[in-house]
């Protein structure tokens, strides 16, 4: 996913590269390139994001709850 990313933005930066002013280039380089760019890796890194978010949920669960064993009873 990252590398289409790196791919992307260095197009874009060639692109801004060829524009006559560089205010222009700036405009191309941030409204085709930094834009859709930062959407699209938010959009994608959301269900990331969420099977991390479930795993330190899981994780604090088990940290925290009592062990439900009862060890007294074996002595």
């Amino acid at each position: 996913m990252y590398i289409i990313a790196i791919a992307w933005l260095y197009v874009t930066v060639l692109m801004a590269a060829t524009e006559k002013t560089i205010t222009a280039g700036i405009l191309t380089f941030i409204f085709y390139g930094l834009l859709p760019c930062a959407l699209l890796l938010w959009v994608l890194g959301v269900k990331h994001r969420r099977h991390i978010r479930q795993k330190k949920r899981l994780l604090n669960e088990d940290v925290h709850d009592p062990d439900s064993a009862d060890t007294k009873t074996d002595e």
